[in-house]
């Protein structure tokens, strides 16, 4: 019999480089062998911590979103609220603390939905989804010097029609809400 190869073998790092610090990442230059060819590559590897999201629902069943201008593509985008997990604090931690931050709202039940992989072509971190049932407003909105946003509260079926219309665009916050909605089915 013979046997199938189901994986490829990972690539042996056979060095490393820091590259310029910039806002938000750690840039690695990696050299890397590739196993079926020999040929040693250079790939950029940006390292960041950990993020996380939030899928906040009021007792009244909207979801909390948020809107705000993001850089990379100049448009206001529709999301849920999220943000980096903080040096020793734990995912659900920064998801509390991200959700009153950018919100004002608060919850007492908490569910770790996952994590995914941000963008494992270049990225080491994993986006950590969480929800947030029977939030309710409880605090005043600290946003960071690169932050403004508006909240508000939506149903399901208005969280539909930003999909449908684009402005619902972001992976990882269709990712956090497709693991509680059917977002696609009406």
């Amino acid at each position: 019999m013979i046997a199938l190869q189901t994986s490829p073998p990972p690539w042996p790092r056979l060095k490393s480089e820091r590259g310029p610090h910039v806002p938000l990442f750690g840039v690695r230059l990696d050299s890397l062998e590739n196993p079926r060819t020999g040929e040693v590559l250079q790939r950029l590897v940006l390292e960041t911590p950990d993020w996380v999201n939030v899928v906040a629902i009021t007792h009244e069943n909207r979801v909390v979103m948020v809107r705000q201008f993001r850089f990379g593509i100049s448009k206001i985008t529709t999301e849920i609220p999220g943000g980096i997990v903080d040096p020793g604090e734990t995912s659900g931690e920064a998801a509390r603390r991200e959700l009153l931050e950018e919100t004002g709202y608060i919850s007492e039940e908490w569910i770790y939905l996952g994590a995914v992989e941000a963008n494992p072509a270049i990225q080491n971190n994993l986006c950590h989804h969480w929800l947030a049932r029977g939030v309710v407003e409880n605090g005043e909105i600290d946003l960071g010097d690169g932050e403004d946003i508006v909240v508000l509260e939506m149903t399901l079926d208005e969280i539909k029609a930003e999909i449908r219309e684009g402005r619902l665009l972001h992976s990882l916050a269709l990712s956090a809400l497709a693991r509680v909605f059917d977002l696609w089915k009406d």
